[in-house]
């Protein structure tokens, strides 16, 4: 059997997509090892959840006190973070910030999303704004993506999409509940895929064998 898969998780929040990783690797469910966390604040519950997993935690925040420092010295320390825990693949966990994507780890980023892209997807749809324009545009159905990161919003090559219905009184709440537990079986296929080593990139086409 091989080796573990080494992860590093990119958080920004709560750090519940973090904790189901987490979870599912311990339960045995999932062949990889978080070797760190690299968070963009300080004072989320990721950073906390990472802690209490015994994972070590790098903190690097684009700024404070209204100031926000260039994009590119504040990616390079990112990324620079990110190489010191020596992934081979790298987890946004809830990461709310457009990261340029080096070349060293061209389709070595995933991305989970709380719809099905191409649909809802761009700058500012995360989170709960993702659920309300599902909502408000009256779509019947929504899901998750999981797809490569690249150096614009949620436009990567698709991995793994997940479909759940829109019910009839449903709020914004209770339908990101419903994605959430999508995206909680569907992210750890994404990673156990590549962990086996049956996934390669075309394109915008990703081929998976077996």
């Amino acid at each position: 059997m091989s080796d573990p898969i080494r992860l590093v998780a990119l958080v920004s929040g709560g750090g519940t997509t973090l904790q189901n990783l987490i979870d599912r690797i311990a339960a045995g469910a999932l062949p990889a090892r978080v070797a760190g966390v690299v968070s963009s604040r300080a004072d989320v519950k990721g950073v906390t959840r990472a802690q209490s997993a015994g994972i070590p935690v790098s903190v690097v925040e684009r700024g404070t006190g209204g100031t926000r420092r260039p994009l590119t010295s504040w990616s390079d320390e990112v990324w620079a973070a990110v190489r010191a825990f020596e992934p081979q693949l790298v987890c946004f966990a809830g990461w709310l910030h457009l990261l340029p994507i080096p070349e060293d780890f061209r389709h070595r980023v995933l991305n989970i999303h709380p719809s099905l892209l191409p649909a809802f997807g761009g700058k500012g749809m995360y989170g709960e704004n993702v659920h309300t324009a599902v909502l408000a545009y009256g779509a019947r159905v929504s899901g998750c993506t999981v797809h490569f990161a690249d150096d614009t919003y949620d436009t990567g090559p698709i991995l793994v999409q997940r479909c759940v219905p829109v019910k009839e009184g449903d709020t914004p709440d209770t339908l990101a509940a419903r994605v959430f537990q999508a995206e909680c079986e569907a992210y750890p296929e994404a990673i156990r895929m590549i962990a086996e080593g049956r996934v390669t990139v075309q394109g915008r086409r990703v081929v998976i064998s077996g």
